[in-house]
C-alpha cells in the first residue's frame, strides 16, 4: 500500500541538485512521486524508508528519515526549486522583477519565487579566501569539509588551481580562517577582487622565485651526483670513500632542509591532522632514501657489501624535480587566469567628475551613484551609468563579444569597462563597485571557477583516498621485494618503496578539473558568455536538442510594417499617415510599428474615435470616415476586400499580420506587419544544424505565423500555441522522449521552461527572471552566442576528459611499473630519480593542455 515518507535532506546547494535527486527517486518503481526541495523530500510509493535514503546517498547527497507524524510545509516542486535556488546577479537591460507582480500566469509565480530568493540569498554573503599550503586533491578535500562543518556555511568550494576558496553563507569571516588553520593550513580572507588579484599575483611571484631557487640549490648538488654515480664508482660505500660520502650525506641533508623543508613540514601538518597529501609521498620517498643512505654510512657493518649503494642524489634530484615542476607549473598556472585578469583590467583606477567648480579626478573607490562624469575619446568607463549629454561609439566587445563598436546617446546605458573609440559624453553614475555589471560578471566567471561538475567531484573522491592507497601499495610492494625479491634484497626494497611513492604523487589528477574550468569559463567570458557552475558547461556538452523562444529569441521583438499595398488609387503615403492617425494613442504592438513606420509625418488630427473590440478602430480623419483593422471589420461594415483576399493570405503565409485601411467605404490599403527574424538568426541556426543538433520552436503564437518563422530560419520542428506554464510541460515531453533538451529564451514566460531544461540559456538582453533561472547567459543578444557557447562546453569538458584519462593513465601505469613489474622483461628497476621527473611532467602536461583552451576558436567563427 502507498505511503509518503518524509526525509530531512543535506547536501543540496541548487536547483540542479534538487532535479537530480527527485530523478534518482522517481527512478524507482516503488515510487509513485517525489516532491524534493533544497532540505527536505516528500516520497509518495511502496518503498521503505532505509531503501530512500540510500537512493539519496547513491544520488551524492545525505538524508535522514523525519517525524512523518509532523511534516513540514509543502516542498517547491523541482522547477520551482530551480527557480528558486539557481540565480545570475547579471543585472539585465529590463525593467525589475518587482515590475512584474502583477501579472497572473504561472511565470509570475516563477518571477515571485526568484525574487524572494534573491532577497534570502542577500542575507548570505560570498567569502573569498586565499589558501596556503595546499598541494593536492587531498588537500582540496580536506579544506571543503573543514568549511563547511563552520556554522551557517551554506556552500564552499576550494580551488587547488588558483589556492583559493569560496565560501557562501552568513558566517564570521575569523570562523572561517580558524577552521583552515585548524585543518593544517593558513588562509586569508580577501574583500574585493582587485585585493585578490594583487596578492594572488605577489604571492604566485613569490613562490615561483623561491620554487626557482630551491630547484637551482638541489640540483646543484644532485645532478653532479648523479653523473658521478654513473661515471665513476656507482654510489657504492668504500672504506676509502666513507669520510666523502658522510660530508656528502650532511650536505644532502642540507639540501632537503633548505630546498625542501615545505614538503616536510607539510608533511608533519598532515601527520597532526590525520591526514596524508602529495608532500606525505614526496617527504616519505626521500626521507627513506637518505635515512638509508646516512644509515649505510655510519654502520656500514650492519649491511651487507651488495647492499652498501647510496642514494644521496635521488633525494636531491627528487626535491629538485619537483621544485622546478612547481615553477613551471606556477607560471602555466597564471595564464589560465588571463581572461579574468584582462577584465579586471578594464576599469581605470580614476574618473573625472564633474562638479560646479570644474572637472576633477577622483579615485574611482570615491565615485558616488548619482554623480556626473566626462567620458572622451580614448577612456575606459570607471562605472555603470546613463548618458545625460552627448553621443558617442563605445567597444563593449571584452564584455559582450560583440566586435562592432555601438552608437550610444542620450538616456542609453554604459558599461564599466567600455572603451569610448570616438565622442564625448557627459552620464550619470547609477552603479559603482561591486554592483557594476563588470563587477558581477567578474564575481559569477570566479564562481563558475571555483565549481566543480559531476566528473571532477568523481576525482575528487578518489583523490581524497588516493594517497592512504599509494602508502600501502609502496609497503605491501617494498615487502614482497624484500622477501621474495633478488639481492640485496634491502635495496631493491628501499628502491621501490621509494619509487612507488614518489612517481604515484595525485597532483596532475588533482589539477585536472580545476585548470579545464578556470581556463574554459575564462575564455567563454570573453566571448561574452557567463556560466554560473561546472556542471552547466558537462549538461551543455551533452545536449542534443536545442529549444528556442520565438519573439525576442528568434525575432526581433518588435513587429515592423514590412510592405505597404494601396488600392484604388490611394496612394502609399496616404495609406501609412492615416493608418499612423488612427492609432495614436494605442499601446498595442502593431499600432506602434505603424506609428514607427511614420516616424516624423505630420498626422491628422481625429474625431469621433471609437474601438471596435476584436477587429480594429474607426474614425473620422480629415471630414472622411475610416476603418482600420482585420478582415473581420470589413466583412462586418459590407467593404468589399475581394481583390486584397489572395494577398493578405499570401502575408499571413509569410508570418505577417494583415491589417486593412478603407476610406470612405472603400478599401484603400493593406498593411503587412510581422516580427521579423534577427538578422543572424539564420546563420547561427545553421552553424548549429551542421553541430548536429536538433532545432525546434516553442512559441505561443498561432501556428500560421510559427511554421512561416520556422520555414525562414530553418528550424527542424515547431510547437506553437502554447501557453507560458505549458513551456515547461513541453519541455518535459522532450526530455521523457530521451532528449538532453536547452532552452534558449529571454522573456519571464521562459522562465519555467528555462528551469525545466537540462540547460537553460538567457539571452542578455532579457528579463531578470530568465537570467536568474538560466544556468548560462549571453551578455551579447546574437544567437551565434548559443553556438559559441556549446562549443565552448564540449571544448572544456573535453579538455577535462584528455586531463583525467591522462592522469589516471600516468599514475595506473606509473605505479605498477615503479613497483617492478617489468622487472622480469627489463631486469632493472625504475630509479627514483626518474619517477620525480615523470610526477612533475605529468602536473606541467595536464596545466599545459588545460592552457590550450585560451585559444579556442568556436567552429565557423
Amino acid at each position: 500500500m502507498s505511503h509518503t515518507t518524509l526525509l530531512a535532506l543535506d547536501g543540496l546547494t541548487c536547483g540542479h541538485c534538487v532535479k537530480r535527486v527527485k530523478e534518482a527517486l522517481e527512478q524507482r518503481q516503488d515510487v509513485q512521486q517525489a516532491e524534493v526541495s533544497l532540505n527536505e523530500a516528500r516520497v509518495t510509493g511502496d518503498a521503505a524508508p532505509e531503501v530512500l535514503i540510500a537512493t539519496v546517498e547513491q544520488a551524492g547527497y545525505q538524508a535522514s528519515l523525519q517525524d512523518n507524524a509532523h511534516p513540514k510545509p509543502e516542498p517547491l516542486s523541482a522547477s520551482e526549486s530551480q527557480l528558486a535556488a539557481d540565480k545570475v546577479s547579471i543585472p539585465a537591460q529590463a525593467e525589475p522583477v518587482a515590475g512584474h507582480a502583477h501579472f497572473s500566469t504561472k511565470a509570475d509565480a516563477a518571477a515571485h519565487s526568484a525574487a524572494l530568493s534573491t532577497q534570502a540569498d542577500e542575507a548570505a554573503e560570498n567569502y573569498q579566501l586565499l589558501i596556503d599550503g595546499m598541494s593536492c586533491a587531498s588537500c582540496v578535500s580536506r579544506v571543503e569539509k573543514a568549511l563547511a562543518q563552520v556554522e551557517g556555511v551554506q556552500r564552499a568550494r576550494v580551488n587547488l588551481a588558483e589556492r583559493s576558496a569560496l565560501v557562501m553563507g552568513s558566517v564570521q569571516p575569523d570562523a572561517l580562517v580558524a577552521a583552515v588553520t585548524a585543518a593544517g593550513y593558513s588562509a586569508e580572507v580577501i574583500s574585493d577582487e582587485s585585493e585578490r588579484r594583487e596578492k594572488q599575483q605577489v604571492s604566485a611571484r613569490q613562490a615561483m622565485r623561491r620554487f626557482s631557487w630551491q630547484s637551482a640549490l638541489a640540483l646543484a648538488l644532485g645532478v653532479p651526483l648523479m653523473i658521478y654515480g654513473m661515471f665513476g664508482d656507482n654510489m657504492m660505500l668504500t672504506a676509502s670513500n666513507r669520510s666523502g660520502w658522510l660530508v656528502v650525506g650532511v650536505l644532502t641533508l642540507l639540501v632537503m632542509v633548505v630546498a625542501g623543508g615545505h614538503f616536510y613540514r607539510s608533511a608533519w601538518r598532515s601527520l597532526l591532522n590525520r591526514s596524508a597529501t602529495m608532500d606525505t609521498l614526496v617527504a616519505l620517498g626521500t626521507l627513506a632514501a637518505w635515512i638509508y643512505s646516512i644509515s649505510v654510512n655510519l654502520w656500514p657493518e650492519f649491511f651487507p657489501a651488495a647492499a652498501r649503494h647510496l642514494y644521496y642524489e635521488a633525494s636531491a634530484m627528487i626535491i629538485g624535480l619537483i621544485n622546478l615542476g612547481h615553477a613551471l607549473e606556477q607560471r602555466a598556472r597564471q595564464r589560465s587566469s588571463k581572461a579574468l585578469e584582462r577584465l579586471l583590467d578594464l576599469t581605470p583606477a580614476t574618473a573625472r567628475v564633474v562638479t560646479p567648480d570644474g572637472e576633477q579626478a577622483v579615485a574611482l573607490s570615491d565615485v558616488q551613484p548619482g554623480m556626473v562624469l566626462r567620458l572622451a575619446t580614448g577612456d575606459r568607463v570607471p562605472v555603470d551609468g546613463i548618458i545625460t549629454e552627448g553621443e558617442a561609439w563605445l567597444d563593449e566587445s571584452m564584455l559582450t563579444g560583440e566586435p562592432l563598436p555601438q552608437q550610444k546617446s542620450t538616456g542609453e546605458a554604459l558599461h564599466a569597462g567600455t572603451l569610448v573609440q570616438d565622442g564625448s559624453v557627459l552620464f550619470r553614475a547609477s552603479a559603482v563597485g561591486k554592483n557594476t555589471t563588470l563587477s558581477r560578471i567578474i564575481q559569477l566567471v570566479r564562481q563558475a571557477q571555483s565549481s566543480k561538475p559531476a566528473i571532477g567531484q568523481l576525482a575528487d573522491r578518489i583523490s581524497a583516498v588516493f594517497v592512504p592507497v599509494v602508502v600501502t601499495i609502496a609497503l605491501f610492494s617494498a615487502a614482497v621485494w624484500y622477501f621474495f625479491g633478488p639481492q640485496p634484497s634491502m635495496v631493491y626494497m628501499l628502491v621501490i618503496a621509494t619509487t612507488v611513492l614518489i612517481i604515484a604523487c595525485p597532483c596532475a589528477l588533482g589539477l585536472a578539473t580545476p585548470m579545464s574550468i578556470i581556463a574554459g569559463v575564462g575564455r567563454a567570458a570573453e566571448f561574452g558568455v557567463l556560466v554560473r557552475d561546472a556542471d552547466a558547461l558537462q549538461r551543455a556538452s551533452e545536449l542534443d536538442t536545442l529549444v528556442f523562444d520565438k519573439t525576442g529569441t528568434l525575432t526581433q521583438g518588435a513587429p515592423q510594417v514590412t510592405q505597404i499595398i494601396t488600392f484604388n488609387g490611394f496612394s502609399e503615403e496616404q495609406v501609412l499617415r492615416w493608418a499612423a492617425a488612427l492609432e495614436q494613442g494605442s499601446n498595442h504592438p502593431l499600432a506602434k510599428a505603424i506609428r514607427d513606420r511614420a516616424g516624423d509625418m505630420a498626422l491628422p488630427e481625429n474625431s469621433q474615435f471609437r474601438t471596435l473590440r476584436g477587429m480594429g478602430v474607426s474614425a473620422q480623419l480629415e471630414g472622411k470616415p475610416m476603418l482600420l483593422g482585420n478582415a473581420a471589420l470589413l466583412t462586418q461594415q459590407q467593404i468589399g476586400a475581394e481583390q486584397a483576399a489572395s494577398l493578405a493570405s499570401e502575408q499571413a503565409a509569410k508570418g505577417a499580420t494583415p491589417v486593412f485601411l478603407a476610406v470612405e467605404g472603400q478599401l484603400a490599403g493593406l498593411l503587412a506587419i510581422r516580427d521579423p527574424l534577427r538578422k543572424e538568426s539564420v546563420s547561427a541556426l545553421q552553424r548549429l544544424h551542421g553541430l548536429g543538433y536538433q532545432l525546434i520552436m516553442l512559441t505561443g503564437d498561432n501556428e500560421i505565423t510559427a511554421n512561416a518563422i520556422a520555414r525562414e530560419a530553418g528550424l527542424d520542428r515547431v510547437i506553437a500555441g502554447v501557453l507560458p506554464d505549458g513551456k515547461a510541460a513541453a519541455i518535459v515531453q522532450l526530455q521523457q522522449a530521451g532528449h538532453k533538451v536547452a532552452m534558449i529564451g529571454d522573456g519571464i514566460n521562459d522562465a519555467p521552461a528555462l528551469a525545466q531544461a537540462d540547460v537553460g540559456i538567457a539571452m542578455g538582453g532579457g528579463s531578470d527572471v530568465a537570467i536568474e533561472t538560466a544556468a548560462i547567459t549571453l551578455m551579447r543578444h546574437d544567437l551565434h552566442s548559443v553556438v559559441d557557447a556549446l562549443a565552448i562546453a564540449k571544448a572544456t569538458l573535453r579538455n577535462m576528459k584528455q586531463n583525467l584519462l591522462g592522469a589516471f593513465i600516468y599514475n595506473s601505469l606509473a605505479i605498477p611499473v615503479a613497483a617492478g613489474v617489468l622487472w622480469p622483461l627489463t631486469g632493472t628497476l625504475l630509479s627514483p630519480v626518474i619517477a620525480g621527473a615523470a610526477m612533475a611532467l605529468s602536473s606541467i602536461t595536464v596545466v599545459s593542455n588545460a592552457n590550450r583552451l585560451l585559444r579556442f576558436q568556436p567552429p565557423g567563427q
